[in-house]
């Protein structure tokens, strides 16, 4: 797809998440193809990406639109700044209501009082009254909730004014991860280990070898086809949980025994029906995973929505979703951040320094790997062909 676009010389190009499921030499690529380019409009959530290709910034907010030159990470650095500043003037705002609202609540019971008192009076208890006091308390009275009225509106337009100023602030909710302890150190144990499939004479890989101890974050490298997936296939046979028709295996591939693993898939097309029967067959709390959704920024709306009519990057949340809400000892993630937008992807990774859950990922987003990254395998970049 990306070859028939970039085929045509003067085409104006509209490019929707180009790096979806793109190896990192593939991504290279296209950076490298787009920075030399003029006139285009990119959608993307890769930082890296749109730091080198980009020289404004077109950005969707709650609820206005901006335009800014300079790429992702200055705007980013803007948008920080503004940040910083509408909270400490919504802090002012808010003191500065709670004074009124004081203010307004202390006058309003005056003025009740005072009209409470000119409804009658005891002329021989209050023989210091007259029938012109009546008169005289209703017009102070009257003044009294005339201020009470003002006050109230004052309060009003103050609030209009300020009730956007929060709107726009994207400000990244702390998730939680509930990961398991396994009683050994080394969960995974691989030693020239081969891999191919039945019928086919090219091995997708051959001799790898690599550990993965508890706590270690280990991201799994190399280009499309290399077989990153299949190795994540035959790491999940060897734990028990279930086996792919035709791979055949050569070397050592040990798993820890009784070792929970919470996958995600990067292929979405198995999700259907609803959120709840989702949930119960996922065995998860269903109250929890819609509160979960939430905090990614799944709007209610879709809760009622069969996920089949979701968004890629909206199936990509519910995988993320339950994956979080299992108990695991280790988190397989095969490109889980595919179609995912900016905001949750700094919730992810902010997700993982803070609870360090041991990983195994496939994902070639640079920022992501970069910042969470314990270490790194590649597997072979082109399959060596055995006659």
């Amino acid at each position: 797809m990306l070859a028939v676009l970039f085929s045509g010389e003067n085409d104006f190009l509209l490019i929707d998440e180009p790096t979806n499921h793109l190896d990192s030499a593939a991504r290279e690529s296209v950076k490298a193809y787009l920075a030399k380019k003029r006139g285009y409009i990119l959608v993307s959530h890769d930082r890296d990406m749109l730091d080198a290709c980009v020289d404004h910034v077109l950005v969707l907010n709650r609820s206005s639109i901006e335009v800014q030159a300079g790429n992702f990470s200055t705007w980013w650095e803007n948008k920080e700044r503004a940040d910083s500043f509408a909270k400490a003037e919504n802090e002012k705002h808010i003191k500065e209501i709670g004074k009124l609202k004081i203010a307004a609540d202390r006058v309003s019971r005056w003025a009740e009082k005072s009209e409470s008192s000119k409804i009658g009076f005891d002329p021989v208890k209050e023989h210091d009254r007259y029938m012109d006091t009546r008169a005289y308390i209703g017009a102070k009275t009257k003044a009294m909730q005339s201020r009470v009225k003002s006050f109230e509106n004052r309060m009003s337009r103050e609030i209009e004014e300020k009730e956007g100023l929060l709107k726009d602030i994207e400000e990244p909710v702390d998730l939680k991860i509930m990961p398991l302890t396994h009683y050994k150190e080394r969960l995974i144990e691989c030693r020239d280990f081969s891999l191919k499939y039945e019928g086919g004479a090219d091995y997708v890989f051959r001799n790898l070898s690599f550990e993965l101890k508890k706590g270690e974050r280990l991201f799994i490298s190399g280009t499309n086809g290399c077989g990153k997936s299949s190795l994540i296939k035959a790491i999940l046979s060897a734990a028990g949980y279930g086996s792919t028709p035709g791979l055949i295996t050569e070397g050592t591939l040990n798993v820890a025994p009784n070792l929970v693993i919470s996958y995600i898939n990067q292929d979405t097309s198995f999700l259907h029906g609803s959120l709840k029967e989702h949930a119960e067959v996922s065995g998860l709390d269903y109250s929890l995973f819609l509160s979960l959704l939430r905090q990614l920024d799944l709007e209610r709306v879709q809760f009622e929505k069969k996920i089949e009519d979701y968004s890629e990057g909206q199936k990509k949340k519910v995988l993320i979703a339950s994956s979080l809400l299992t108990s695991a000892h280790l988190y397989i993630w095969d490109e889980p951040l595919n179609y995912v937008d900016v905001f949750s992807r700094m919730q992810i990774e902010n997700l993982i320094e803070r609870y360090n859950p041991t990983m195994l990922i496939v994902e070639h987003d640079v920022r992501f790997k970069e910042k969470l990254k314990t270490n790194e395998i590649n597997c072979l970049c082109r399959p060596t062909k055995f006659l």
